[in-house]
């Protein structure tokens, strides 16, 4: 038996604890003070939430872009690249708008509203971007019509913002990547969804792996491919649509993350995408902490820090790839 995997698996998993235990001690204003009585109410209360909700929204894109990556066969895919953080943002925009809910909301209701519409327009999105390629099969043709619906849809985020001049602040926080509204409502909300999607993923790992030998070897060993992908495109927009509700933009965690797993241990995808979500968690979760620390007392949204980093991610290895 290979424990490669497991100890792997054990690493990130430490790798995020650390994480949360740093999000709770280090702050805008600095350490923590352990000793101040009322500190205690700002570590359970917001910090806290704040780090797990953190690590909760990089584990649902760590595994969203390793679902992408198998069942679209193309390692640029990724949870943005097909229409659906266009879909879900301009879902959140609408909410914004017309029906009151809102991030800074504490109730888990409105967190669960939020979410629910953000993954109404996440399949909105896939779904008009896979009617444009007229399926999954051409890879090319599919992330240009990624593209496309994404252009019309960030329009219409844009034309809603316009037109309801109130909802231009949020909407920037949204765009930039925002951790800081984070509270256990988003924490609740955010696990349900990831264990959902995480069970598909797992069920659909090896329909995957029959998958990378083609459609045709696929469907000979009995792989029912239309039920799968249903599910799985399902799946990832749930995690995405539940990411992007709680947190906004947040990028290249969803495309970094399988990357990642695949230069330490090459695995099936079952334990692909277990791992990276355990990778996109520990990732999202380290940029957070940075994003407090950086330039305190203020602090950096998320999504920039995330960018700053998979972009020089990216950089070193198609560097390393061109030599």
């Amino acid at each position: 038996m290979n424990l490669r995997p497991v100890w792997l698996l054990v690493a990130l998993l430490c790798l995020g604890i650390v994480g949360v235990l740093a999000g709770v001690l280090v702050g805008s204003t600095g350490w923590a003070d352990l000793r101040d009585d009322g500190m205690s109410v700002i570590l359970w209360e917001i910090r806290l939430p704040r780090s797990l909700g953190a690590w909760c929204a990089g584990a649902l894109l760590g595994m969203a872009g390793a679902m992408s990556q198998g069942l679209f066969r193309n390692p640029l895919a990724d949870p943005y690249l097909l229409g659906s953080a266009s879909g879900a943002q301009l879902a959140v925009a609408l909410a914004l708008a017309f029906t009151g809910l809102s991030p800074q909301a504490s109730s888990l209701a409105a967190h669960v509203g939020l979410t629910g519409l953000a993954f109404i327009g996440t399949m909105v999105g896939v779904g008009l971007t896979l009617m444009l390629a007229r399926g999954a099969e051409q890879t090319l043709r599919l992330l240009l019509a990624g593209v496309i619906v994404g252009v019309v849809l960030n329009a219409l985020t844009g034309l809603t913002a316009l037109w309801v001049p109130d909802i231009l602040r949020t909407m920037q926080a949204f765009l930039l990547g925002n951790t800081g509204l984070l509270g256990w409502s988003s924490v609740a909300v955010m696990a349900g969804c990831g264990l959902a999607a995480l069970v598909v993923g797992l069920l659909a790992g090896p329909a995957l792996d029959a998958l990378t030998l083609g459609e045709a070897t696929a469907s000979s060993l009995g792989i029912r491919l239309p039920l799968m992908r249903l599910l799985l495109i399902g799946a990832f927009a749930l995690a995405t649509g539940a990411a992007v509700a709680q947190t906004g933009i947040v990028a290249f965690v969803g495309l970094v993350s399988p990357h990642l797993v695949r230069l330490l241990c090459p695995l099936l995808h079952g334990w692909l995408i277990l791992l990276s979500a355990a990778t996109g968690g520990a990732l999202l979760l380290a940029a957070d902490v940075l994003a407090r620390a950086l330039i305190r007392p203020q602090e950096l949204p998320v999504g920039i820090v995330t960018a700053l980093l998979g972009g020089l991610y990216l950089l070193v290895l198609m560097h390393r790839r061109k030599q």
